[in-house]
């Protein structure tokens, strides 16, 4: 499964995925076969034999038992048939790609979590080898990708699409709402690409549900992009997507040629919702909003990150139970799935790029904010249309008290309002009263662990770091949220004594700490650390038990914590809007 609806009636396409491949793994390449406790990788040294498999894509090696504990490189093949212009599109490999079709490289990719494609021209009549060679492991190349507090799985992730092209085909699709005196307008942007030499003419039609709302002229040169733009369009009978009413419209695009013939067409969903800092508030729609939400890895002890439908729906199914209403993607871009059902369900989602815990030296990498920026530009450009996106986040505790993390702060900002002008920005912060890089984004976060990691009574330091934003720091007027909060609980570990790891103490420490954030003035709401618990990488096992982050309010298999009843409560005495 691609996505929840169709994305092309005219383009023909075909799903790679959602089978089985061929693998093997190529521990002679450079591979390893696991960690250490101290984090070491150890290495399987020449002639270790390969292992050979068929496998499921999408899928995660580490969930098949002959590669379990496999780190390095392996090799994804398979055959399809096919003729002419084909693109294909690879939705998320983990963590590097290279992309031979027929024994020649179209294609490399850095980053598990952003999508790629590539375009080959006139293929000729017949069956056709696919080979994608993965890379999970780490090194001085990758500045994103480190051992971490969550797992790196290794495989194709997420679905590939083979789609066949015309000579002229659509690009790109974005959708802009504006609301303005009560009444919706809209922009559409999107490109036309020709791979022929010679020029193309057409012409775009675009509609909305069931109505045709623009109509645009395009030229491409030989091997050109052509791009266009409608004017503000009132929409009158557009309904608002909210969190309780979450109203979708089909967005088409139709390229004709010149002879008025269909060609090709990009079809996406959109969604008629504002999001507007004023003053200290976050508005949506105009009215003032309070986040209940939680923070979720792409993570299942079944599945690894490779979560099929089913497992997406239950956790939605299982946050809005105990009353949230949002979720954010920590710490790097979601499935496009997920997204598409947080859209229909009216699910709030801040969604960020792909940092977590980088110290300035990891900073300095000199890979780094190319690998950042490219992933900013991918989440964007794919996730551009969902309406349940409400706010951009970047790099999640990172070296944001330095004057260099700053000047990368400020750039991946700059970045964003030069991809999306219609959202917020924010990142979540753990440099408790050193940050100087609330000047940049429209919404102050921060991560808080009273209870967790220090014994500070949460409504004193709550409300100290929140009187050191609005006096001293730059974020002063700003939006504030609590991006993580929480405490860790082992499923089943139930005491009266109420020890720290224990279910009853989890519950406790969640109760206090939802207290004051929402008795906390200026403060527009909070994110629990964390859904469910998650694997973690080997070299984190000192301070995480199971080799897990146990902070879970579920645990892996979604089983409930005592804190699910306490969330649910506390999630239940206040309203999406004050």
């Amino acid at each position: 499964m691609v996505r929840t609806f169709a994305t092309h009636r005219i383009r023909k396409t075909q799903e790679l995925s959602s089978c089985l491949w061929d693998f093997e793994t190529l521990p002679e390449e450079g591979g390893t076969v696991g960690e250490t406790a101290g984090g070491k990788e150890t290495a399987p040294g020449k002639g270790t034999a390969p292992v050979k498999m068929k496998t499921a894509v999408p899928g995660c090696w580490e969930n098949c038992p002959d590669t379990l504990t496999y780190r390095g490189k392996a090799v994804y093949e398979r055959r399809f048939a096919c003729e002419g212009n084909i693109r294909l599109e690879f939705k998320g490999v983990s963590h590097t790609a290279q992309v031979y079709l027929d024994d020649m490289r179209i294609a490399e990719h850095y980053n598990a979590y952003t999508p790629f494609s590539a375009v080959v021209k006139e293929l000729p009549a017949g069956e056709h080898t696919l080979r994608v060679y993965v890379d999970n492991s780490f090194g001085p190349d990758s500045a994103l990708h480190v051992p971490n507090d969550y797992q790196t799985y290794g495989g194709i992730t997420r679905p590939v699409v083979l789609e066949e092209l015309k000579d002229a085909y659509l690009t790109k699709l974005h959708f802009t709402p504006l609301r303005r005196d009560g009444q919706w307008y809209f922009v559409i942007k999107g490109e036309v690409k020709n791979l022929s030499a010679a020029p193309f003419e057409g012409r775009i039609l675009l509609s909305l549900g069931e109505e045709t709302v623009a109509e645009a002229a395009v030229r491409a040169e030989g091997n050109g992009v052509c791009g266009f733009e409608t004017e503000e369009t009132l929409f009158p009978q557009a309904q608002e997507w909210c969190p309780e009413n979450p109203v979708l419209y089909l967005l088409n695009a139709v390229l004709l040629d010149a002879q008025g013939r269909e060609t090709d067409d990009l079809i996406d969903r959109a969604g008629f919702r504002e999001v507007r800092i004023e003053g200290k508030d976050i508005l949506l729609n105009g009215r003032k909003l309070r986040i209940k939400g939680f923070c979720r890895h792409e993570d299942h002890p079944q599945f690894g990150c490779a979560l099929p439908f089913a497992a997406m729906q239950q956790d939605l199914l299982l946050m809005k139970d105990m009353g949230a209403n949002s979720v954010r993607t920590s710490h790097y871009p979601n499935d496009e799935i997920f997204l598409d059902l947080c859209d229909e369900t009216g699910m709030l989602v801040w969604e960020e790029n792909h940092a977590r815990g980088l110290s300035e030296e990891n900073m300095r990498n000199p890979n780094f904010e190319r690998q950042c920026e490219d992933c900013i530009r991918e989440m964007i450009e794919a996730h551009y249309n969902h309406p349940s996106i409400y706010i951009w986040g970047i790099l999640n505790e990172c070296a944001s008290h330095t004057e260099y993390g700053k000047e990368c702060y400020r750039k991946q900002y700059e970045l964003i309002r030069q991809l999306d002008q219609s959202r917020p920005r924010s990142s979540a912060s753990c440099q408790f009263k050193t940050d100087i890089c609330f000047g940049l984004p429209e919404v102050v976060s921060y991560n808080i662990y009273p209870l967790w990691y220090h014994d500070t009574p949460v409504q004193d330091y709550l409300k100290g770091l929140y009187d050191w934003v609005q006096e001293e720091s730059e974020g002063a007027g700003k939006p504030f949220l609590i991006t993580e909060t929480g405490a860790g609980a082992i499923y089943g570990c139930r005491t009266p004594s109420r020890v720290k790891w224990s279910e009853e103490y989890q519950a406790y420490a969640i109760e206090k700490q939802l207290e004051a954030v929402f008795g906390q003035e200026g403060c527009s709401g909070v994110y629990l650390w964390q859904f469910c618990d998650c694997n973690v990488c080997d070299s984190w096992f000192g301070g995480r038990p199971r080799t897990m982050n146990n902070k879970g309010i579920v645990d892996e298999y979604r089983r409930p914590k005592l804190a699910y009843e306490t969330v649910k409560r506390m999630f239940g005495s206040v309203d999406t809007y004050f």
